[in-house]
């Protein structure tokens, strides 16, 4: 590796394994700093694929077949009685948050996949770019890569102004085992994504691979997302205050959110929800809350240094873009690299005009899905628009589609 280029790469969830494996398979000598002790947890996610994504992964080395995820072939929304409302047909690939992060780690070299490897601040000159570490290392390279998510240190150091702004709701999710529900529920919810539309809210719920990343029928499991108002800073900081008084700041374990909160939000989903959905939720064993971020980057190359994934841009999930957009980042930085070897510089400011004006688009794009979420009277934007985000057909076609990028001006002309 000596006569090699050196990257370092911060982070080492999707948008940092996606980065250092592409960077390595272009020549790069390549090492990943994460901050946690051991392997990353499955979050207990649902992900929706693209084939951008497979083709990404693809390219990071990893194989793609059947068992990445769990196909869905249309789209139903049911009301608080269980009755049909509307379907569409749609076939998409659902997989999940650990069955993609263990695809994209274990092609990696396990040796150049460092834990325990807190950031604290970087230095760089024309030559190259050193990191330091809570534990006194360091690291220099010719490249650094901040891939440490939306609370990303890296961005706090070369772009303090560019932080999370939240959404005004927060995401409740859950897994359970695809045989741990009733026959009748599974023939409301399997095989489709399925839509609960609360007044303000916004519920859905498909299948993904089950343990052990099997998509055999009957081993699957059923992932669900229900979105929800949550006002700041009151409400939001009780629901983020576990029973022993401890506030949490960003994210709150789920072993650690009060059982007053999980009933709550058990009864109203039985106010709210049509059987089957109940059902999901009230059977998933740990289902825990996430607050939804938007955040947008004025720049995201900074010498010799490249944010990528939600350390650059963060779009609301209702695009569906959050991985395949960690994935086309490192696409677009590794391809800039290869068209410019002998300027890095070049290749950075290439790789920034470029995904600066996409992450702005779907961030943008995102915001406008999410004006149905929330109270009516209090709802961000044109009320033409918001009730038409609210439709059942409306959000079938709209929520975490292909063509996303085709519908903007469309939605622009109805708010118009």
């Amino acid at each position: 590796m000596a006569d090699r280029r050196k990257a370092l790469v911060i982070g080492g969830s999707f948008g940092g394994l996606f980065a250092a494996n592409l960077l390595l398979r272009a020549g790069w000598d390549v090492e990943v700093f994460e901050r946690v002790g051991e392997a990353l947890a499955d979050r207990g996610a649902g992900i929706v694929t693209h084939d951008e994504l497979f083709d990404a992964i693809r390219r990071a080395g990893a194989v793609v077949d059947e068992t990445l995820g769990c196909d869905t072939l249309s789209r139903t929304t049911l009301d608080p009685q269980g009755r049909l409302l509307a379907e569409m047909p749609l076939k998409q690939t659902l997989s999940a948050w650990g069955r993609l992060y263990r695809l994209l780690k274990d092609v990696f070299p396990a040796e150049r996949y460092h834990y325990n490897r807190s950031f604290e601040r970087l230095e760089q000159n024309k030559d190259g770019v050193t990191a330091f570490f809570a534990d006194g290392s360091q690291a220099r390279g010719e490249l650094l890569v901040g891939a440490d998510g939306i609370r990303s240190g890296v961005r706090a150091q070369l772009a303090p102004q560019a932080k999370p702004a939240y959404a005004g709701y927060v995401a409740w999710r859950g897994l359970l085992e695809e045989s741990a529900l009733s026959d009748a529920a599974k023939r409301d919810l399997v095989d489709r994504m399925a839509f609960g539309l609360p007044p303000g809210e916004m519920l859905l719920t498909y299948l993904v691979p089950g343990r052990g990343d099997v998509t055999t029928p009957g081993r699957r499991r059923y992932n669900f997302v229900w979105y929800r108002p949550v006002a700041a800073p009151h409400a939001l900081a009780d629901i983020f205050t576990d029973a022993d008084g401890r506030s949490y700041e960003h994210n709150i374990p789920p072993d650690r959110i009060r059982r007053d909160v999980i009933a709550a939000m058990h009864a109203d989903a039985e106010r709210l929800l049509a059987p089957s959905f109940v059902e999901a939720i009230k059977r998933s064993p740990e289902p825990f809350f996430q607050p939804i971020y938007d955040l947008e980057s004025a720049h995201i190359a900074f010498g010799r240094v490249a944010l990528v994934g939600d350390a650059a841009f963060v779009a609301r999930p209702h695009v569906g873009l959050g991985v395949t957009k960690a994935a086309g980042d490192a696409v677009a930085l590794v391809d800039a690299i290869i068209a410019q070897p002998a300027d890095l510089d070049a290749a950075l400011a290439q790789f920034q005009a470029q995904r600066v004006a996409f992450g702005s688009s779907i961030v943008a794009h995102a915001r406008m899905l999410g004006l149905g979420i929330g109270p009516a009277e209090t709802a961000p934007g044109p009320a033409k628009l918001v009730e038409y985000l609210r439709r059942p057909e409306v959000v079938m076609r709209e929520i975490a589609v292909p063509d996303w990028a085709e519908r903007t001006p469309a939605l622009r002309k109805v708010a118009a």
